[in-house]
Parts: structure tokens; C-alpha cells; sequence
């Protein structure tokens, strides 16, 4: 008996990732997770409402109607994801000063700034001007990639640098603040090296027949797959990271003994207590003798 399931790879990936997003989101409800975390769980719940709506409208809505929908569901993303970043970023460097949190903080927007300006392709502002519906959303796709990768690239720079310095404050390792941040820094990295090695393709390739087009929309299909992948595989540390608490804080206890080294105090009786305050005499009266006379 031969068993044929008949179903695709991008049907795989899509079940796997959506029931791992589900899974993620009962155990950041379950286990409180999300009053920790709210922006966090907020861009889990609307990724798998785009994945459940793009399962269930693709293919039954005209194509116009659907970039109306999920063109500002990027968009809205987008600034769901970077308001994530700051919320790891106040969790992470708790104590910090404020005239470092400004100079951190420029210091990760020029670099953001800058590779946003040189990375990919720029349209021609004429073609953007919002006086159609086609040319709005065309200017709100631009938003949402060029959000995407500057989301992507402070990702990974606060993942870098709480890898580095988040021990300093109440980002170490095994904390959720750094398991998360660990994630999402692979996943940012994982996209930049996928769209960084396509357009480099698409650069040198010189399409002159049917069949070379399929093959880079194969090859394609097969970059976006490998993206998927390192996803479910982050979905999968997410569930574990968060499933177990942090490890406790160790208070230090005197003479080097560590808390569960510290013998309890246990009560002396009053009378017991007044005797042991009493003071002996360390000079007892001496008897007079006819010497001292």
C-alpha cells in the first residue's frame, strides 16, 4: 500500500507554523507570559492571523481586494515588531542611564538608517503619489518592506548587544528577555540573508526563455522555504524558553555560605536568654590579707 498524502511543502510549513504560533500563545497565556511580554504577544496572535487568513482567502478574493487587507496588516506589523524591540530594550538594560539609553539608542538608528538607505531599490517618487488606490497601496507596500528591513537590522543589533551586556543588568542567559531577543535576532538574520542573496541573483540573471524563469521562481520558493523553517525552528525555542521559569536570583548570604547553607535561628527561652546576657566577672574579689594594710 502506497501512502500519498498529496500535500505540498508550503502546505506543510504553513500547518507546522501555524500550529507552533498556536501552541506559542497558549503558553503565553497559560503560563502569564504575556503580562510581561504584551507587544510581543500582540505580533504573535496578528502572524497567525495572517497566516489563518491568508490559508483562507487566497485564491477566493479578487487580488486588488486582497493588498487592501493584508498590505496595512504588514504595515500595522511592522510597528507592532518595532515596538516589541523597545520593550525588550527596557527590560533588558534596566538601570541604565538615561544619557546612555539616548546615545544606544542613536547609535542603533543610524546604523538602521543606513542600511535602509542602501539596501534594495528605491521607486521613483513620481509613481508614489497617492492619487489612485493602486499608487496607495504601492506606497504602503514600500512602508512595509522598507519597515520590515529596518526592523530586521535593529533586531539583530539588540540582540547583539544583549548577548554581549545583558548580563549586566537582567538579560542573562536563560532569561526570557535574551531567549526572545535570541529568536528574533535568527529570524531577522535569516530574512536580510535570504533577500540579500535574491537580489543579488536577480542581479546577475538573464532571463531569456520560460523555463529560466520558472527556475529562479523555483529557487525562490526554495529561499522563502528556508526562511519558513528557521522560523518554526525559533517557534520551537520560544515554546521551551517560555514554558520554563528564569532561574532565581541567588542573594548572597554572610561568610561565603549561599541561602540554603544558612542554618535557621531558632528561639532560646527567656530565662536562658537573661542568663547567657549576664556578664561573668573576669576580676573576682580578692581577700584582704595583712600585706595590704
Amino acid at each position: 500500500m502506497h501512502l500519498n498524502f498529496g500535500w505540498t511543502t508550503l502546505q506543510i510549513l504553513w500547518t507546522v507554523k501555524f500550529a507552533a504560533s498556536l501552541v506559542l500563545l497558549v503558553v503565553l497565556l497559560g503560563r502569564d507570559r504575556y503580562k510581561q511580554f504584551k507587544f510581543f504577544t500582540i505580533g504573535i496572535v496578528l502572524v497567525t492571523f495572517r497566516l489563518l487568513a491568508s490559508r483562507l482567502l487566497y485564491g477566493k478574493m479578487a487580488q486588488i481586494s486582497m493588498y487592501e487587507i493584508f498590505i496595512p496588516l504588514a504595515d500595522l506589523l511592522a510597528v507592532v515588531n518595532l515596538l516589541v524591540l523597545v520593550e525588550l530594550a527596557r527590560r533588558a538594560f534596566v538601570g541604565l542611564k538615561q544619557r546612555a539609553w539616548i546615545v544606544g539608542t542613536l547609535a542603533l538608528l543610524a546604523v538602521g538608517a543606513g542600511v535602509l538607505a542602501t539596501w534594495g531599490p528605491w521607486p521613483a517618487w513620481k509613481t508614489l503619489s497617492p492619487g489612485s488606490t493602486v499608487a496607495l497601496l504601492t506606497l504602503l507596500q514600500l512602508a512595509s518592506q522598507k519597515g520590515d528591513l529596518l526592523v530586521n537590522v535593529l533586531t539583530v543589533e539588540l540582540g547583539l548587544r544583549v548577548l554581549l551586556f545583558g548580563r549586566r543588568f537582567k538579560a542573562g542567559w536563560r532569561s526570557h528577555t535574551q531567549g526572545i531577543l535570541i529568536g528574533l535576532s535568527t529570524v531577522a538574520a535569516a530574512q536580510m540573508i535570504r533577500d540579500g542573496v535574491w537580489e543579488s541573483i536577480v542581479r546577475k540573471a538573464a532571463v531569456h526563455s520560460q523555463e529560466e524563469y520558472n527556475r529562479l521562481v523555483g529557487l525562490q520558493e526554495k529561499l522563502f522555504n528556508a526562511t519558513d523553517v528557521v522560523y518554526i525552528v525559533v517557534l520551537v525555542w520560544w515554546i521551551a524558553c517560555l514554558w520554563m521559569d528564569e532561574p532565581r536570583k541567588v542573594v548572597a548570604a554572610p561568610a561565603g555560605l549561599a541561602i540554603h547553607e544558612i542554618p535557621p535561628v531558632e528561639e532560646v527561652p527567656a530565662t536562658e536568654t537573661e542568663t547567657s546576657s549576664e556578664v561573668p566577672d573576669t576580676h573576682p574579689e580578692v581577700p584582704e590579707t595583712e600585706n595590704d594594710h
